[in-house]
């Protein structure tokens, strides 16, 4: 396959031209600056912004690049605007915990950076190679961050079951992208869903499509592939942790917005049907699991697959009410888990310590600035108005109800009232229990509580003025 290059194409994919220059950058002055750890820290976060900032002074175009196998501006720059904004929050928040947990090396940021160029990709690609570039450049820096407290055995555990649950989920992607090619004889996404039509009932195709789809849900953490998620999470750097439950979140439901196309899965009953059971099935089992944790980042790990479901809602709903509410609900994810994930990074101690609710007793008389961000996180993600969690499941299960799966909106609803159950039991942890007679340290970071007060702006703006993100989003389907 001969893809035209031009000069023009670089400048068009401005976000991830910006990243990967970044990445190299960072790289660079690793080799050049011994112990150049703050060096690489500001340069990431400044190639982060700057990413973010191309992207968004390009969102209102749209176009092709790379012979129609990358798209620009719109939805890609969109999903691009996510990504930076978790990897620069990410970097301030990992500021203070990267020096008190004794791994303050440099390569850290190089590896953010590179996860983010990954997920630019994933959002951007028209093409099945391309989108796998992107998929594997994302997990192998997703591999290696996880496993990078490396002399903690829980990190290096959960690095190598990533690695190898990941490697497993590949498999089955690769094979089912090779099946697609071999019946619909092109990867170019927007050829495929055209043809998809004509190909509903193919047995080839159908295997091809939930073959890819099984290698998404692993991605995205939802059941029956969840199992990685909560060791990961635990035993990854909590930082880290954050980045995985939204970033790589957040890039792998842009796949299934550009897979899934209404185009595919009007045709494909039986496959939509089947994401409808996975949704509801990852929002039972992460709900109900979660209610029996008593780590904290596990119970934010089984909240993650909750989650992964209500949005799984917005894609089996396959209209425009649905597909902006999982861009909407993809934002706010963000905002409001990584400030969660956050705060924990700020509260844990350099020997990983302080991450179980009864560890959070007291914290309001202690660090009352941190349990109040802490507070509102919780009641977000729980879906309390008039924060942004409660508008993201709104539009995704009022897509579902358009589109004629009301007891999937029903099953939703309903377990967002039991996960208020675990989510509050943290702020009545932090307000209403008393404090043990150990004493706790709290870390103090200026870089991390200034990540934590944007986070907050963040969800409690976009809860006030949702129609500022579809109105954008709404231009895109």
């Amino acid at each position: 396959m001969n893809i035209p290059v031009t000069p023009g194409d670089l400048l068009a994919i401005g976000p991830i031209s910006v990243m990967f220059a970044g990445a190299l950058v960072v790289l660079l002055a690793e080799s050049i600056f011994r112990n150049g750890e703050a060096w690489n820290r500001w340069l990431a976060l400044a190639g982060f912004l700057a990413a973010g900032t191309v992207a968004f002074l390009n969102t209102g175009w749209s176009g092709v690049a790379f012979g129609g196998t990358v798209a620009t501006g719109g939805f890609a720059n969109y999903c691009a605007i996510v990504y930076a904004s978790a990897g620069a929050l990410s970097v301030l928040l990992s500021t203070d915990y990267l020096r008190k947990t004794g791994i303050a090396f440099g390569e850290y940021y190089a590896l953010l950076m590179i996860a983010v160029l990954g997920m630019m990709l994933m959002g951007a690609a028209l093409d099945l190679v391309v989108f796998f570039l992107g998929l594997e450049t994302m997990s192998i820096a997703f591999y290696v961050l996880a496993a990078f407290a490396r002399s903690q055995g829980t990190s290096n555990e959960s690095g190598l079951k990533y690695f190898l649950l990941g490697a497993f989920a590949t498999g089955f992607l690769l094979y089912g992208i090779a099946l697609v090619y071999g019946t619909t004889g092109t990867t170019s996404i927007p050829l495929i869903r055209d043809k998809a039509p004509s190909l509903i009932g193919t047995p080839v195709f159908t295997i091809g499509l939930a073959l890819i789809l099984i290698g998404l849900l692993f991605k995205i953490a939802a059941v029956p592939f969840h199992m990685w998620a909560p060791d990961v999470y635990e035993g990854a750097p909590t930082p880290v942790s954050g980045f995985m439950a939204t970033g790589g979140k957040a890039a792998a439901f842009a796949a299934f917005l550009v897979l899934f196309r209404p185009e595919v899965l009007g045709g494909e009953k039986g496959l939509r049907d089947v994401i409808a059971v996975v949704a509801a099935a990852s929002m039972i089992f992460g709900n109900v699991v979660a209610i029996a944790q008593s780590s904290i980042k596990r119970m934010l790990a089984y909240s993650s697959i909750a989650h992964a479901g209500y949005i799984l809602v917005g894609v089996v709903a396959a209209n425009a009410t649905g597909a902006n509410g999982v861009l909407f609900y993809l934002m706010a994810y963000t905002v409001m888990n990584i400030g969660a994930f956050g705060v924990l990074a700020m509260v844990e101690n350099g020997a990983g310590e302080n991450l179980h609710f009864e560890d959070y007793a007291g914290l309001s008389a202690q660090a009352p600035v941190l349990s109040l961000m802490m507070a509102l996180f919780m009641f977000s993600l729980a879906g309390v108005p008039p924060f942004a969690g409660f508008f993201g499941k709104y539009y995704v299960f009022a897509g579902a109800i358009q589109a004629g799966y009301t007891w999937l909106a029903i099953v939703g609803v309903l377990m967002s009232v039991v996960s208020a159950y675990y989510y509050l039991r943290l702020v009545v942890m932090m307000y209403f229990t008393a404090a043990s007679a150990s004493p706790r340290r709290v870390g103090k970071s200026s870089a991390g509580l200034l990540a934590l007060g944007i986070a907050v702006a963040a969800l409690v703006y976009l809860g006030l003025f949702p129609s500022t993100i579809i109105d954008v989003t709404s231009r895109f389907f």
